[in-house]
This record gives structure tokens, C-alpha cells and sequence, in this order.
């Protein structure tokens, strides 16, 4: 078997087909979505929010903003905002319906990672209904799901499960990212959302940053962007909990938000990392936010590389270490153990700990939990997930 040094020296990056830019800064969207919408070519764009932030005063400011902007540019279709956490199909076939009714021609989602995933699938269900192309979408995100930089669209179905359609045409055309538009969104949102970048190094924050470490046909340039990603989310997420007003930290929260899902066509399907899998099976089922899965899933599935992880891949999330400065134990076994211990502590200073118990996931569904997230009631490494899961209560 190739070394993980000589296996990084060949492979195959491109981005996103559907990508025109980004544009980031704090203030940046009274400039920007104008320019996007030049360049898109967009009429008439439906806005789609979610319930929270359409509902709360200072989140209705940031909506406003985004509707009196596109009026000024004759854009402005109308505002959707029923859409729940985890994008339940229910709203997404409202939104569909709204968006055909009023014949626009492309979509502006403003919010977290369940706006801006109900407005792919939107784009997606329509594109089937009508054939053609898919029309687009501009992303401008308020937290730090980082949903807006990949294919799929994860939504809700009418059984309560977590399920996706993806397609090279689904990730958005423009995103923007400014700072300001998130002062609205609350502490724990904010902060939770970035956890879900550490293991995927590639969807999710800080789950996304680790679990990118390890997953395939990932490119090394974009794994050392992930490296630098998750420094920058130790450093700066406990200063922006200190903080919350402040802009620059957000602003730079957001850049390594970008860095954590850098925008990656990849030539096969990759898998989702176990913890991101188990959050995809534990949130919409239990009413447990996204964030908070990656919270209560992340360290400890970090720990449990070390008995089912390929070499590898324990090499890379040991390397982890020496971009966050921290000494290495002197074992492969003990960095990832240590960076797992790292990522425990940053939930616990973020406030951000919790337990299965307290959203009454019973028992009983361990296994069918460790199942789903692996792919399979027979996966070997069955056993062990469930005795992780069991040490989350």
C-alpha cells in the first residue's frame, strides 16, 4: 500500500460547475448582490429565510435589507420563510409552489444551512418538474454551516428522516459572506454551526475541517486549507464567544467556514465522515440542531479513529497537532487522542455541551443510529459506534 505521502502526490481538483463567485467583507452584500445578479442574470428572485430569523426584530432587519436590495435592482419576487430546522419536505414544497406561482428565476437564501439547503432542493424539484436548466441560487449565510459550498441538499422527509439529493447544478452560483448580517444570529447558534467542520475537514464547520482530513478524494491543497481552517476555529471561535459584536472575528470565522468546504467537484461520490453521518441520523429524528450533534458526536468520534482508522488516516488528524502548535505526544494513537481531548474542551469553554438525554433519544435506537450512519447493520465497526453513542448519555 502507497504511503499517504506518495498517495498525495497524484490526483484531480477542479470546482464547482455552477460557481461565478464569491464576495466577502463586512458590508459587502449592498455591492455584491447586485453584481451577482448582473451576472446570473436574475429577474425576479425569490428570497427564502427561515422562521427565526424572519420572525425576530433584528433578524427582520437583515431580511428587509436583502428585499429593499433587490428592488432597488427591479429583482424583488417575494419572501418565503417557512422553513424549518432541517429543512422539512413539507416547506420545501410550499416554497417550490410560491416560487412557480410567481415565475422567478432564481433564488436568494439568506440564513443557515436549512435556507440555503431548501433552496437547492427547490431549484432541484423544480428543474425536474420543467426540464432545462437549474436555475441559481445566491447563498448569503448568517452562520457557519458552510452548507452553501457543496452539491447536496439535505432535507427532512414526511417520515421525519434525514435524506439528500445532490447534483453538480445544485451548489449555489454566488455567496456572500458578510459579517454584519450575522450579529443577529443567536450566541449559540452561531457558535454550535462551526462544529460540524473538524471531522469532515469538508462539510459542516469544524467537524467538516477534520472529517475533510480523512475523506476520499479529497485534494491536499484542500486538506491544508482545511488545516489552517480549523486553527483559525480554535483561535478565533472562543474570542467571538468573548466578544459576539465583534465583526472582524466573525468575518474571519466565516473565511475559515469558506476554507473548511473549499468548493470541490470531486470525480466520485465520498463519503460522509462518521460524525456528520450520525448527525445527519440523530438531528432531524430527535429535534436536535445540527451543531449540536457535532458537538455531543465529534470529540468522541475522533477517539475512536484510533482503533478504526486506516493508517493513514490517523496520520492526518495526528498532523492536526502541529497546526494548532500544539506538542505531539509522541505517538500517532496519543495525537489523535489528544486532538479529540482538544475538541472536547473547545465545546465545553464554547458552553456548548450536551447529551443524548436531554433530547430523549431512547436506548433503544442505538444500534439502528450506528447502523444508518454507517451504511449498514452489518458494518464490523457496529459494536464500537453503539459504545460511543452509549457514552453520550
Amino acid at each position: 500500500m502507497a504511503s499517504q505521502d506518495q498517495a498525495s502526490l497524484s490526483g484531480f481538483y477542479s470546482w464547482t460547475d455552477t460557481l461565478e463567485g464569491v464576495y466577502y467583507g463586512p458590508g459587502s452584500t449592498k455591492t455584491a448582490l447586485p453584481k451577482l445578479l448582473h451576472t446570473l442574470g436574475i429577474k425576479k428572485a425569490l428570497v427564502v429565510t427561515g422562521k427565526s430569523l424572519h420572525d425576530k426584530a433584528r433578524s427582520t432587519e437583515i431580511v428587509k435589507e436583502i428585499e429593499g436590495i433587490l428592488k432597488e435592482h427591479n429583482a424583488y419576487g417575494a419572501t418565503f420563510y417557512d422553513i424549518g430546522q432541517h429543512s422539512p419536505i413539507a416547506g420545501i414544497r410550499a416554497g417550490l409552489e410560491f416560487f412557480t406561482q410567481l415565475g422567478c428565476d432564481g433564488i436568494v437564501a439568506v440564513g443557515g444551512g436549512s435556507p440555503v439547503d431548501a433552496s437547492k432542493a427547490i431549484l432541484y424539484f423544480q428543474q425536474k418538474e420543467t426540464g432545462g436548466q437549474t436555475l441559481p441560487q445566491i447563498a448569503i449565510p448568517t452562520t457557519l454551516s458552510a452548507a452553501e459550498y457543496s452539491i447536496g441538499a439535505g432535507y427532512t422527509d414526511d417520515e421525519g428522516n434525514k435524506v439528500a439529493v445532490s447534483s453538480q447544478s445544485l451548489a449555489p452560483a454566488g455567496i456572500i459572506l458578510d459579517a454584519e448580517l450575522t450579529l443577529a444570529t443567536p450566541d449559540r447558534l452561531w457558535l454550535a454551526s462551526s462544529k460540524s467542520k473538524v471531522e469532515h475537514m469538508h462539510k459542516g464547520c469544524l467537524t467538516t475541517h477534520v472529517e475533510s482530513l480523512y475523506r476520499p478524494l479529497i485534494p491536499l491543497p484542500v486538506k491544508v486549507l482545511c488545516y489552517a481552517a480549523l486553527a483559525d476555529l480554535f483561535t478565533y471561535l472562543p474570542k467571538s464567544k468573548a466578544n459576539p459584536q465583534a465583526v472582524d472575528v466573525r468575518q474571519k470565522l466565516q473565511l475559515a467556514s469558506w476554507m473548511s468546504l473549499w468548493p470541490t467537484k470531486r470525480e466520485g461520490y465520498s463519503a460522509l465522515g462518521l460524525s456528520h453521518a450520525l448527525g445527519h441520523k440523530l438531528g432531524a429524528k430527535y429535534d436536535i440542531p445540527h451543531g449540536i450533534t457535532s458537538c455531543l458526536t465529534l470529540a468522541p468520534t475522533v477517539a475512536l479513529q484510533t482503533k478504526i482508522a486506516s493508517q493513514d488516516h490517523k496520520e492526518l488528524l495526528a498532523k492536526t497537532l502541529f497546526y494548532l502548535q500544539q506538542p505531539s505526544t509522541g505517538s500517532v494513537e496519543g495525537d489523535i487522542l489528544k486532538l479529540s481531548s482538544l475538541i472536547h474542551r473547545l465545546v465545553s469553554d464554547l458552553g456548548l455541551q450536551s447529551n443524548l438525554a436531554q433530547y430523549n433519544v431512547p436506548h433503544a435506537d442505538l444500534h439502528k443510529i450506528a447502523g444508518g450512519a454507517l451504511g449498514s447493520q452489518d458494518d464490523p465497526n457496529l459494536p464500537q459506534v453503539v459504545e460511543m453513542l452509549k457514552n453520550l448519555y
